[in-house]
């Protein structure tokens, strides 16, 4: 099984898809392959647009993208696909898609299978076992959490530590801490932006300059960086 999940497409005042492109680069390697671009999340950009601003920037490694939303059958499309590529936006909209088409166990069983997956942000978070750690607001209901359990810890996209001055609701880590205390067995990450797991026969790498914070329950949470063995993650 071969992933690359990255906290968040862009970092601030660098172009769509600029920091994470090197990876996603090296991970595609040169030779042409028929990748399927996932565009479910988006919701106020069409899909469209969206599939054309990911075609553009993956055109600049010598690769195209097509869309899952332009196949007349999508099932038959992830069957054929040789790499699937899952955006941001809104998880809940993301997932509610998938199940609403029958897709999500098919993705599963290809990337299992082999089939390289990258996810950014929302599509980072639907490798998890749920979206429970997502950040996104449910505009839509989905029928029920589970997503494609690739990895056996959760992802939080996005990690931040403080809050702005004068904020007094929870922090990013007080959430987490909730989502802890009720489900004591599952660890969780936070993904800063401008990091991203690389995950490939049976190794975890953190790649990216900020540290990744691990949260589980009754222990500290810890700060670990690409220097550190990720390992452990993978022993659920």
């Amino acid at each position: 099984m071969r992933l690359l999940l990255i906290s968040n497409s862009t970092n601030a005042g660098e172009e769509y898809l600029s920091y994470p492109m090197p990876q996603i680069s090296e991970f595609l390697g040169s030779k042409k392959i028929n990748i399927l671009f996932i565009p479910y999340a988006g919701v106020t950009i069409s899909y469209d647009e969206y599939v054309k601003k990911v075609n553009n920037r993956f055109l600049g490694i010598g690769h195209t993208v097509k869309s899952i939303h332009n196949f007349s059958d999508p099932l038959q499309a992830v069957q054929e696909a040789e790499v699937i590529v899952t955006g941001g936006g809104n998880t809940w909209q993301l997932l509610s898609c998938l199940q609403e088409r029958n897709l999500l166990e098919a993705i599963r069983a290809r990337v299992l299978s082999g089939v390289p997956y990258i996810g950014w942000s929302a599509g980072s978070n639907l490798a998890c076992p749920t979206i429970r750690t997502t950040n996104d607001m449910p505009v839509v209901q989905p029928k029920g959490f589970s997503a494609l359990n690739l990895v056996p810890f959760q992802i939080n996209p996005h990690y931040l530590d403080a809050n702005p001055d004068g904020h007094a609701g929870e922090t990013r880590e007080d959430r987490i801490l909730e989502f802890l205390e009720l489900n004591r067995d599952i660890t969780v990450v936070g993904l800063r932006e401008g990091t991203m797991f690389w995950m490939e026969n049976k190794t975890i790498r953190l790649i990216g300059k900020r540290k990744a914070r691990i949260f589980r329950y009754g222990k500290s949470p810890q700060e670990l960086s690409s220097d550190d063995d990720f390992k452990f993650l993978l022993k659920q």
